[in-house]
């Protein structure tokens, strides 16, 4: 039988040895445009002690500068190489792996800025590899092109694999229902998703901030992403219950958190 921690304790002081946060955004810090409660002064306590924090999203649809200047209009100013987004992870796992390759890139027009500003050729009709994010520019016309591309075995590559976008007003189609529609026509799913609960990301994710895994956390609100991208990749995996999942998804899921707490609030006595 499973043993799920009690909430909001921390009986083998793990925290004290964390010393880089990674933080999920929507559900963990923040709901739409408003802080979780205690959530600015977590942020605040873990300078205060010495330590760093990253925020971590799957969205590929927005840049890191599109999360500053939210996070800025909300009161908090950070640098964005504070920010970590599927994107990123996925161009420096393209650069690695097939680099000066063509790329296909199903994606709106921040994801396509950023790939062109990392260097990566961009090609809508011979590629040599395809990536899909969630494109929120999408249409027929690129729906076809890239079932076409996908149906002729060319490598392919997912920034992230979530079903839904969280938003103030419900659910919206993410990349998965992408691939779902994909897998529908070309009869694949992606070879590779680099988001979480994906090793890809944790390790770009350590890289960027110079950490060493034992000692950096992974918290969120959603336990088949972030809970499992920290448990599963050897990181200390904490869910907070102040977003999607609930005590009644804890004792139902495969994956046990290391640690859950009712909020990010909570976790600041322990730091």
């Amino acid at each position: 039988m499973k043993q799920i921690p009690e909430t909001d304790k921390d009986a083998e002081s793990r925290l004290k040895e964390i010393t880089c946060f990674a933080l999920d955004m929507d559900g963990t810090v923040y709901l739409g445009e408003k802080w979780i409660d205690g959530a600015l002064e977590f942020l605040r306590a873990v300078k205060k002690a010495g330590k760093q924090y990253f925020f971590l999203t799957n969205n590929s649809s927005k840049g890191p500068e599109n999360y500053v200047e939210k996070l800025k209009q909300m009161g908090l100013t950070i640098d964005k190489s504070r920010i970590v987004t599927s994107g990123q992870a996925t161009i420096d796992y393209l650069k690695r792996n097939f680099p000066g390759k063509r790329v296909f890139l199903l994606g709106n027009e921040l994801l396509t800025r950023e790939f062109e500003e990392e260097g990566i050729l961009l090609d809508d009709s011979s590629p040599e590899v395809v990536v899909t994010g969630f494109d929120t520019s999408l249409d027929y016309a690129k729906m076809c092109k890239v079932c076409d591309f996908v149906r002729a075995g060319l490598p392919y590559i997912a920034t992230h694999p979530d079903y839904n976008c969280p938003t103030e007003t419900g659910f919206i189609p993410d990349a998965g229902a992408i691939h779902a529609f994909i897998h529908a026509s070309a009869f694949r799913y992606p070879d590779h998703v680099i988001g979480k609960p994906s090793g890809d990301i944790m390790d770009y994710l350590a890289g960027r901030a110079k950490t060493e895994k034992a000692q950096t956390a992974m918290v969120g609100d959603r336990l088949y992403t972030d809970v499992a991208a920290g448990v599963n990749n050897g990181y200390t995996g904490i869910l907070v219950l102040s977003g999607e999942a609930g005590m009644k998804d804890v004792e139902e899921s495969d994956v046990v958190p290391d640690l859950i707490f009712t909020s990010v609030k909570e976790m600041i006595p322990f730091l």
